[in-house]
Parts: C-alpha cells; structure tokens; sequence
C-alpha cells in the first residue's frame, strides 16, 4: 500500500486506540518506520486523543451537580454540600462527576469514529481483495480467450490440409519398435508439399526426436524434424520438407536435431504412397 492509502484506510486510528490485532500492529509500526508521512499523521493522531481527554476535563460550576441530581432524584440533591458551607481551614479538592460525563461522551464519540474507522477499512480491504480477484479473473479470461483463437487458427490450418482437394493421405504403420504407434502424411499433389499428423506417435525420451524420412528413388531422404514437445498444447499437423515426387515415407527416432541418415533399427512408423 502507498502512505496516502495507509493513512485513509483508518488503520492508523484503531492502532492508536489500541484496537487492533498483532499482526495488523506489527504492519502499521512497519509502515511508520518505512513512510514518514505514516509516522507524522500517527503522531497527529495520538496527540489529538490526548488533546481531546484534556480538553474535556472541564470542571463546571458546584450548583451543575446539585441541578442535574435534583432531576434525577431530589433526595440526592439534599445530601450535596454547598462548597461555602465547608471550612476553608480544610481544603477539599471535588472532583464533579459532570466532567465523567463529558469524557464519556468524547469517548462515545471517538469510538463511533473509531467504528467507522473499522467498517471503512473493512470495506477498503475487502473492495481491494474484490478488486485483485476480478483483475485475474480478467487475465484468466484474456488468457484463455486467446488460446482459444490459437488453437482456432490451427485448427483451421489443419482441416485446410486434410480436407484440400489435392491432398493424397498416406497411413504409416507401427513397426517392431513401436507397434501401436501410427502416423498420417498428406501430400499435396500439386505442389509436392507434404504434411505430417504426429498425434498418435509414442513419447520419446529425453534427448530424442523424431524424424521424418522420403523415400525417393530408393533412398531416404531427410524430410525434417517432426515437433511433438508443445509444452501441454496440442500436437497439431506440421509442414516438412517438399518433395516433387516419394514412393514411401518413414518416421524413425534420432538424437535430437536429426541424423544424415536413418537408424534403421529405430523406425517407428512407415507406409507407401
């Protein structure tokens, strides 16, 4: 919180009346040791309490008592002794009980202000808390939105590529290694381009990638490194390398970054076209 908050928050108020938890205490002396605008209005807060218990310790005039008794109850107002019938050889110091009164209001007073003090703070705290929730909440929504339209996009660019009249699916097939893994190329037949859907591929460990192979003229040839690490988002259709014409295409397992040429012991998944 900065100081102007501290100060309006009407902590500093039931700090001074003694009023509040250790842990808030604790706080407010942190704040005042951090702003010296915290400690200067704590200071002018303390005082004026003080101030306003010596400003109502009035001693009112000795016929006030005998009015307010007799009031009250006339029986009383009979046994008040009149302060000129006293010796002066005694000195009597009265201490009226009008002043008791006085303070009692203030303290009325000053604790009302102190209610207010509390119920505005509590709703200060409580609107702050309201405030941080509805910004998450927001951010959540912003966020979520957003990763909505991600995945909109690549779904889109997915189903461009399966449903293009000039696409040849190929299915690739599990081998020893992985028998219940599987694979899909969709090559375009106008531009050569091919496309993998690695969504049914097994995991790899760490420091592995899978690659993807053309068999052209009877040799592999690399066609690129197939991601399928997104970090919890969907593994989706990827672009790989173009080739103008294939009869076969194979996945198989590298280090990661790719290997010249394929580990023939490590295909994964193959299939003709």
């Amino acid at each position: 919180m900065e100081a102007q908050e501290i100060i309006s928050s009407g902590l500093l108020e039931l700090y001074a009346a003694g009023l509040t938890s250790k842990e808030k205490a604790t706080q407010v002396e942190a704040w005042v040791k951090q702003f010296p605008e915290v400690a200067t209005e704590l200071t002018e807060i303390q005082s004026g309490i003080e101030m306003l218990a010596i400003a109502n310790a009035i001693e009112p005039d000795a016929s006030v008592k005998e009015k307010i008794l007799s009031r009250i109850n006339p029986e009383e107002a009979a046994k008040v002794i009149p302060l000129q019938a006293v010796s002066t050889s005694s000195k009597v110091i009265g201490i009226p009980s009008y002043w008791k009164w006085m303070a009692a209001a203030s303290v009325l007073l000053l604790l009302g202000s102190i209610a207010l003090n509390v119920t505005y703070y509590g709703k200060y705290d409580t609107a702050t808390k309201d405030l941080q929730q509805t910004q998450q909440q927001l951010a959540d929504a912003i966020q979520s939105n957003t990763s909505m339209k991600q995945d909109m996009s690549i779904m889109k660019e997915d189903m461009s590529v399966v449903q293009s009249r000039y696409s040849e699916p190929v299915a690739l097939h599990g081998m020893p290694v992985a028998p219940n893994a599987a694979a899909k190329i969709f090559w375009m037949k106008n531009t050569g381009e091919v496309y993998v859907d690695p969504s049914n591929l097994p995991d790899v460990e760490q420091g592995k990638q899978f690659q993807l192979w053309a068999i052209v003229d009877g040799k592999p040839v690399d066609a690129g490194m197939i991601i399928t690490s997104t970090k919890g988002q969907k593994v989706h259709i990827q672009k790989m390398k173009t080739f103008g014409k294939a009869e076969a295409f194979a996945i198989t397992i590298e280090k990661e970054g790719g290997s010249p040429t394929p580990t023939m012991d490590k295909i994964v998944v193959m299939g003709k076209m």
